[in-house]
């Protein structure tokens, strides 16, 4: 239990310095809300007048203790811009943003598991080298990049699937995939190189393991020992990567939602930094970042899932 009350600690303290350096940043930007709201002509009587109604005028320290009081109570503020709740604002675009790094990480998944125990299986060998170099060659092209490649490719080339927007549901499945397909092989195409390169590293670790001999040694088939017998023990630090990819998923769904035009989370966080509209940049990075905080506790928690070592030596503390 002291384990567990130390991770939840530290995910409050990190909750705190996130917010106060985001709120601290987000003020000390260059700009004002107010003449973005009146226009350049509008008086300074009329700016300060604004600024008192918006809360601006007070210091900011003062302004931060008052937002996390309301945070805390599940009230992020409302847009400057438009007077929307900065909550309602997250939970009408998250669905969009939930889907896309969904997709995004089943795509990973999909390529870069089966190309790792294809690696593994023959270490050295043509395809291992051949997957090597694509996984590079991915790694090494940027997001924003990769999308207008496959936009070129397959929207402006081939006219398969659509270059912009969003589909719901309720529009039907295969239209709200057809408008996330391009934008979750946009990120699933640069996450999967990491994922590959670490499984395929433990998988090879793991069939030099005493138990691994024993079941060839039985005369198990070669995939039979992959799949059953080497997976799930090579499976601990994928799962830790996969937490940690959140970030990457949600930082690289900022661009893309953008090159897209989905509206999503990263494109409301994109819109409120141009609009310089500051309770709604907070309340969104904020939540960015104890979902990010929240997921990784929930991986470290599932350490003891894999590892029954894990359970035993954390829990017993």
């Amino acid at each position: 239990m002291h384990w567990l009350a130390r991770q939840l600690l530290r995910l409050v303290v990190v909750l705190f310095c996130v917010t106060l350096v985001t709120f601290v940043i987000v003020n000390i930007l260059p700009g004002d809300i107010a003449i973005v709201i009146l226009g350049t002509l509008a008086t300074p009587q009329d700016i300060a007048g604004l600024r008192a109604d918006l809360g601006l005028d007070r210091p900011m320290l003062v302004r931060y203790f008052d937002w996390l009081g309301s945070a805390l109570s599940g009230d992020l503020g409302r847009s400057y811009r438009n007077g929307e709740p900065v909550a309602q604002a997250i939970a009408d675009r998250l669905p969009v943003s939930l889907e896309l790094m969904i997709l995004a990480q089943l795509v990973a998944l999909g390529i870069a598991v089966p190309v790792a125990l294809l690696s593994a299986r023959k270490p050295g060998g043509f395809f291992d080298r051949l997957s090597a170099s694509a996984a590079f060659g991915f790694l090494a092209m940027p997001n924003f990049m990769l999308g207008i490649v496959l936009i070129y490719l397959f929207s402006v080339t081939f006219d398969l699937l659509p270059a912009t927007g969003f589909s719901p549901l309720s529009d039907g499945l295969w239209d709200n995939l057809e408008s996330m397909i391009l934008p979750a092989l946009t990120l699933g195409l640069v996450e999967w190189t990491v994922l590959m390169r670490v499984l395929r590293a433990d998988l090879l670790t793991t069939l030099k393991e005493d138990f691994i001999l024993l079941a060839r040694a039985k005369g198990l088939p070669p995939w039979r020992v992959l799949m059953l017998h080497a997976l799930r023990p090579s499976s601990f630090t994928l799962i830790t990567i996969l937490g940690l990819n959140i970030g990457g998923l949600i930082g690289g769904a900022v661009i893309v939602e953008q090159i897209f035009a989905l509206p999503g989370v990263g494109r409301l966080l994109l819109g409120g930094i141009f609009n310089r509209d500051l309770i709604l940049v907070q309340g969104t990075v904020s939540f960015i970042a104890a979902a990010f905080v929240i997921i990784n506790f929930l991986v470290d928690m599932l350490y003891a899932v894999l590892d029954p070592r894990v359970r035993h030596v954390r829990f017993r503390s």
